[in-house]
């Protein structure tokens, strides 16, 4: 990038690092959240021994009531007026809400029939995804707001996304502690570790709401604005769909991180089956070592990511990391030998340039979105925009749910066979593991090459808003 297009941060534009460290540590919660029952969903099948495709279901429900009640809860939270603020009073009761409706969701009794767990599973679940979205739509809102410069928005979201990254380093032990002597089995050993989650959410998840602090606003009251105004809601929904860069940005995250999911979800397959030739606990010590593996690399990778972003620009930070991530999914392939299983672990270091990179970029161009999106319809929509871009990323996850299910069926796997998987079986979830993110990957890559936002023309549309209605107060 040339140095007429490069901008200095102003000091009036840094965000202090308490309220860095307090907005992290809600990332933190927001991970757990997101990575806490995927790691955990499979005791349904491997544990309880349900249908895989009514598995999948239970990952695809909710989300119908998410298509509504993420976009309703950003507009509210848009359109609130209190002494505490939008954003904060939705962050504390939503982290209070979520961990203990997780706490208690996990406390299936044994002995009873597959459509009585996946009822009662299905009640909790559109219940804790309600609660998730309390906390995660304002809480996304809340960083797209503390700074209106285009490189402390990176920053931000990369020492966000460092201290979030903490989350992955656990869950992927999840299946291995749940398996382990600690517990009769792996479903006692989920109804503990969901109260132990649950417990780190409520207490962690309140402190952004206490600490972090709100620029002043002149929004009407939720109640008055959301009901006197549904018209005005449901074309705000439409219009945020009209705009080009994020409608980008919101494929592209569909594409690479649903690709990551979905892959993930035949790993621990592989690895049982494949691997370990049926033997749960080995596979559960490998999954373990991959995914914290992953995470360490993913820790250096988002600062890394932050620093290459201020320096040539986030859409050439995102090409080049995404590419190195397909090149890490490709090595999985030859990492998968049951004669030296732990050859997976050459893979992580370049897949975690995927799952570093997306989210500290992604949160970081929304931001830019909203100001450019506020510059056509002069209106500031965080609230939406975080809504519906994470409801598109839930949606993702819960089809990636869904097609587990299903390519499972399709391969052929049959969890009453347990180690006597058919040979081809074993080799789609391999095709599955391995080619499903590659392929979503490159068309992510496709899409962003066309976003239209740098840095200079982020500074363009900042300098056009200061002068039509002023600097933001803080």
């Amino acid at each position: 990038m040339s140095k007429a297009t490069h901008y200095k941060t102003a000091p009036e534009d840094r965000i202090s690092i308490k309220q860095k460290f307090a907005y992290a540590i809600g990332m933190l919660v927001n991970n757990l959240q997101a990575a806490a029952l995927p790691a955990m969903v499979v005791i349904l099948n491997l544990g309880l021994g349900m249908d895989p495709v009514l598995v999948g279901l239970l990952g695809a429900i909710p989300r119908v009531f998410d298509a509504v009640s993420d976009p309703m809860l950003g507009y509210i939270s848009d359109n609130t007026r209190t002494r505490w603020g939008r954003r904060r009073p939705f962050i504390f009761v939503g982290a209070l809400s979520a961990g203990l409706i997780f706490a208690l969701m996990w406390q299936l009794p044994a002995g009873h029939s597959q459509m009585f767990y996946f009822w009662t599973f299905l009640v909790a679940s559109i219940l804790f995804f309600l609660a998730y979205t309390v906390y995660a739509t304002p809480f996304v809102a809340f960083g797209y707001e503390m700074t209106p410069d285009y490189n402390e928005r990176t920053r931000l979201h990369a020492f966000a996304n460092t201290v979030g990254q903490l989350a992955w380093l656990g869950v992927p032990w999840f299946y291995a502690l749940m398996a382990s002597s600690l517990f009769k089995d792996t479903v006692h050993g989920a109804r503990v570790l969901a109260v132990w989650v649950g417990i780190v959410v409520a207490l962690l998840g309140i402190i952004p709401a206490i600490f972090c602090r709100e620029k002043q606003t002149t929004a009407p009251k939720a109640a008055e604005g959301f009901l006197k105004n549904m018209k005005q809601f449901l074309k705000g929904i439409g219009t945020t769909f009209k705009c080009s860069p994020f409608v980008k940005l919101c494929g592209a995250t569909f594409l690479v991180f649903n690709g990551f999911q979905l892959g993930m979800s035949f790993s621990l397959y592989v690895m049982i089956y494949f691997l370990f030739n049926g033997d749960d606990s080995d596979a559960g010590k490998l999954m373990g070592s991959y995914g914290t593996l992953t995470a360490i690399f993913t820790l250096c990778v988002i600062p890394l990511t932050g620093w290459i972003a201020t320096h040539i620009g986030k859409r050439k930070t995102f090409i080049i990391t995404i590419s190195l991530s397909i090149v890490g999914y490709a090595i999985k392939w030859v990492g998968y030998n049951p004669e030296h299983p732990y050859w997976l672990l050459f893979a992580a270091p370049l897949v975690a340039f995927g799952t570093g990179s997306l989210f500290t970029l992604m949160g970081s161009m929304i931001s830019d979105v909203c100001d450019y999106d506020e510059l056509q319809t002069h209106q500031r929509r965080e609230g939406v925009f975080g809504a519906i871009y994470w409801w598109m990323v839930k949606v993702g996850m819960a089809l990636a749910g869904l097609l587990t299910g299903v390519l499972l069926k399709v391969s052929g796997f049959d969890v009453a066979l347990k180690a006597e998987q058919a040979d081809q079986t074993l080799l789609l979830l391999r095709v599955f593991d391995v080619g499903i993110p590659i392929i979503t990957s490159i068309i992510a890559l496709w899409i962003i090459a066309s976003y239209p936002i740098t840095e200079q023309k982020a500074h363009e549309i900042r300098g056009e808003l200061e002068r039509r209605r002023g600097k933001s107060n803080a």
